[in-house]
């Protein structure tokens, strides 16, 4: 059975779309150190992404926009993310297996939430390293525009830099304005 494991990255972070990751792992051509990709060193996290996209039988990175995720709130945006890369797979999966407690609408295949699984299934694991290594490479291209923000250091979440970096330069167009930190920054709570 072709079991696709899928995973987002980004839900927590201040700026940025959400990203989700879909890949079909080839059982003959296993991929060593497979794990959640929080538990994983940057270097590990990149070194895999290559081998998961030479490796797997199938893998596609999608995303929800900041403007869709404050439209639409981050779990639907999450969710959609996680459909889009499913549905982008070269490969048709037979099952999916997502990464948390809720499943993706839509789709026209089985589907399993698994709260942990980037930590249980390969699968899962493998699409949580596709998507958090994308989110931070995008990351890493918005400080090089907004080197004041500090993008590349703490990828947007909601650190004490990131706080001052919004109290003294304001809030740029990535930034998700339904979030209560960039809310209150632009005064409309």
């Amino acid at each position: 059975m072709l079991i696709a494991g899928v995973d987002e990255a980004g839900r927590g972070p201040l700026v940025g779309s959400v990203v989700a990751a879909a890949v079909i792992l080839d059982p003959n051509n296993p991929i060593e150190g497979l794990n959640d990709s929080k538990k994983l060193t940057e270097k590990k996290r990149e070194k895999l992404f290559v081998e998961i996209k030479e490796k797997a039988l199938a893998w596609s990175i999608a995303e929800a926009s900041h403007q869709e995720i404050d439209e639409i709130n981050i779990l639907q945006a999450s969710l959609l993310a996680m459909r889009r890369a499913v549905e982008g797979l070269k490969i048709p999966p037979e099952h999916v297996l997502v990464d948390g407690n809720k499943v993706p609408k839509g789709l026209q295949m089985s589907c399993d939430a698994v709260v942990g699984g980037d930590a249980l299934h390969a699968e899962i694991s493998a699409a949580s390293i596709l998507a958090k290594v994308t989110r931070d490479h995008e990351m890493v291209e918005l400080d090089q525009q907004y080197p004041q923000f500090g993008f590349a250091k703490h990828k947007g979440y909601p650190t004490k830099a990131h706080y001052e970096a919004i109290a003294e330069h304001g809030v740029i167009d990535q930034h998700r304005r339904s979030y209560g930190p960039v809310k209150k920054a632009l005064g409309i709570e």
